[in-house]
């Protein structure tokens, strides 16, 4: 890894500043507002008080999971609308007919062993008969769904945040804490997953009356799904950017997990005065 840092060139490096400068430029949020930002090759979260509040910096910094090249953290703008505390957890049906069913036909007690429950699609719980060739059939064609009961074991952890968006991810805590010891953090299936659950719902929750840190952690430590509707609903932006100046000055650079990088040269390739640095328009660089 160091030594394909050193190795790259410094004309790429610029460009990364460059196509970071292009995105800071297009910004789909408003600073004056609070906003939580999600800068996806860097795996990190920032929580911002907007203008108003006490200056720029962020009032929260975390290490977040983002999706895999193949289950991709969607770019997006949207509003964070809801907290749920202690959630249960429905498996997508493709996870569940890849990945799970598999698992139950080797094992059928591996359902009750995880703490899942077979669920109609009204929402009614089901007898357990996964030993059973019908109820197998079932789960395999989606009639009947698994669903993850909540508690430490339940893999989305003990909080969820819900923003509206159309490809069905959200952010939450985890049971698997060790995902924020990697460095590269690009490891789930598209939803996010937040290293300090804890503090990013006592920020959402900041201005709602009741909602203490304490009972926050009462919430995620309780037996049943608590919802919280979020009055003043809060910019969510999932970005990409492979170059950020830290606070001190200094310039990181992250791996281009998505090849997004490409995909916005390709863009100003098609429009090579679309570029703005410092206020003036500028042609893409010699290659």
């Amino acid at each position: 890894m160091t030594l394909e840092q050193l190795n790259t060139p410094l004309r790429v490096r610029v460009r990364q500043l460059e196509l970071a400068l292009e995105r800071l430029r297009r910004r789909p949020y408003d600073p004056a507002r609070p906003a939580i930002v999600l800068n996806i090759p860097e795996f990190r979260l920032r929580a911002f008080g907007g203008t108003s509040a006490a200056g720029p910096d962020p009032e929260l910094d975390m290490k977040v999971v983002v999706g895999d090249p193949e289950h991709r953290t969607p770019i997006l703008l949207s509003q964070l609308n809801i907290v749920i505390f202690c959630p249960y957890w429905t498996v997508p049906l493709k996870i569940q007919h890849n990945e799970l069913l598999p698992e139950i036909r080797r094992d059928p007690s591996w359902v009750s062993a995880n703490h899942f429950e077979l669920v109609t699609k009204q929402g009614v719980v089901a007898e357990d008969g996964t030993d059973s060739e019908d109820i197998l059939s079932k789960l395999g064609t989606g009639e009947l769904s698994l669903r993850q009961k909540p508690g430490p074991k339940n893999t989305l952890g003990l909080v969820k945040f819900g923003f509206p968006n159309e490809y069905g991810v959200y952010m939450h805590d985890t049971s698997a804490r060790w995902l924020f010891a990697q460095v590269r953090r690009d490891l789930s299936h598209g939803c996010i997953r937040v290293e300090q659950p804890e503090d990013l719902a006592e920020w959402v929750l900041r201005r709602q009356a009741g909602w203490s840190r304490d009972r926050i952690v009462a919430a995620m430590n309780g037996t049943e799904p608590i919802s919280v509707k979020v009055k003043s609903p809060i910019q969510l932006v999932t970005t990409y950017s492979t170059a950020v100046v830290m606070e001190n000055g200094e310039v990181h650079f992250f791996p281009n997990i998505y090849g997004e990088d490409a995909a916005l040269e390709k863009q100003l390739a098609a429009r090579p005065h679309a570029m703005v640095i410092n206020g003036e328009p500028r042609h893409r660089p010699a290659q």
